[in-house]
């Protein structure tokens, strides 16, 4: 096999690996967007814990055969940027989609939630979750809320009898 064949196996076995390893995948398209402003999204992509990166799209295309996300084909036009993340399913979305909300020139094309092709509606629906944390937080309030509720009854029923006892 010569070098260049090479080469491009590797690029599609790391595409293919980022999509079997990633909770998520979102593929946008930039174009239009600026030195600036592509800088300005990789900060915020980096920040939390994304990966982005592009890719030829015949690269892409073969990795969503060996994954077998092939309805991502379709999205798979034009200049096309993917962002992973391994660790937080919510945070390439709910970035991408912020941004895209203040830059009119990227535009979400579709991803991969959990190992299954997403919808345009479905990842724009991603991106109105909570983060991880946010979503332990809400849990964590939730869990409280009977043992605080508890306390105060407690605390209301022993202020009671020591007014009736005083």
């Amino acid at each position: 096999m010569s070098k260049i064949i090479e080469q491009k196996q590797q690029v599609v076995t790391e595409i293919a690996d980022k999509f079997r390893n990633s909770k998520s995948a979102v593929l946008v398209d930039y174009r239009g967007l600026d030195v600036a402003e592509v800088t300005e999204l990789r900060a915020q992509l980096r920040e939390a814990g994304v990966d982005f990166k592009v890719y030829k799209n015949t690269m892409t295309r073969r990795a969503t055969a060996e994954t077998g996300l092939t309805d991502l084909d379709e999205v798979l036009v034009g200049p096309t940027a993917l962002a992973f993340s391994e660790d937080d399913a919510v945070s390439p979305a709910k970035v991408l989609n912020n941004f895209a909300k203040d830059h009119d020139n990227l535009e979400l094309k579709g991803g991969v939630i959990e190992g299954k092709v997403a919808t345009l509606e479905q990842i724009k629906e991603l991106a109105t979750l909570p983060n991880y944390e946010g979503l332990v937080s809400m849990f964590l309030s939730v869990i409280q809320a009977p043992v605080r509720n508890f306390a105060y009854v407690t605390k209301a029923i022993a202020e009671q009898k020591e007014e009736e006892g005083a």
